[in-house]
């Protein structure tokens, strides 16, 4: 994988909390937060109706089920279909 060098202006309480931890862990974090970023668009989207759950899913990057939990884990009702029946019984 090919890297590229990114400089961020931050608050100082959070450099500091920053300050001690590794490259690798920073990276680690930006990763994180992106995914979850992308989920938390996707399911705004879904909810305010203006994509479907299947497009929701493929924005965020995962599957119908695993969108649904995180759906279930917000207060949300995704839609039942056979699908998201098949994935779960799998």
């Amino acid at each position: 994988m090919s890297t590229q060098p990114l400089t961020l202006t931050i608050p100082d309480s959070l450099a500091r909390e920053l300050h001690s931890v590794g490259e690798d862990l920073l990276v680690d974090l930006l990763e994180r937060g992106l995914r979850q970023f992308k989920i938390d668009q996707a399911l705004d989207r879904y909810a305010r109706r203006r994509i479907s759950f299947g497009a929701a899913a493929r924005q965020a990057g995962l599957s119908q089920s695993e969108l649904a939990r995180q759906a279930y884990a917000r207060g949300m009702e995704p839609p039942f279909s056979l699908d998201t029946l098949a994935e779960e019984l799998c």
